[in-house]
C-alpha cells in the first residue's frame, strides 16, 4: 500500500500545473486573464508569434524572444497570459505542450 501511494504521489508531481487546469475554448480566452488553450497551429506569423486555432476561433500565440517551436499542423496545448491592450487579441505563453506530452516553457525578458 505505501509504495502505491509513493508512485501516485510521483505521476501527479510529473503533470504540468497547467495540464491539471481547464481547457479554455480560443473564442473564450478573455484579456487580462491566465487560460490554458489547445487547438493547430495554424500560421507561423513571425520568428516568435504563431496563430492558434480551434473550433471555436484563432488567437496569436507570442513565445518570444524564442525561436518558433512549433510548426503548422502541429496539435499543442498553450499556457500563458491573455494581453489586456487594445490590439488585436494574444497570449504570451508561458508553456506549450506537444501532442506527445513534451513540455517548452518560455522564459519571457521585456
Amino acid at each position: 500500500m505505501r509504495h502505491m501511494f509513493l508512485t501516485a504521489a510521483i505521476v501527479l508531481v510529473a503533470i504540468p500545473a497547467h495540464a491539471q487546469k481547464d481547457i479554455t475554448p480560443i473564442a473564450q480566452a478573455e484579456r487580462g486573464n491566465m487560460v490554458t488553450v489547445q487547438g493547430t497551429v495554424a500560421r507561423i506569423l513571425d520568428e516568435d508569434t504563431f496563430r492558434l486555432s480551434d473550433g471555436s476561433g484563432e488567437i496569436r500565440v507570442y513565445v518570444g524572444p524564442h525561436f518558433m517551436p512549433a510548426v503548422v499542423g502541429e496539435a499543442v496545448s498553450v499556457h500563458g497570459f491573455v494581453d489586456d491592450d487594445l490590439g488585436p487579441r494574444e497570449i504570451y505563453a508561458r508553456s506549450m505542450t506537444r501532442a506527445d506530452g513534451e513540455v517548452v516553457t518560455f522564459d519571457h525578458r521585456y
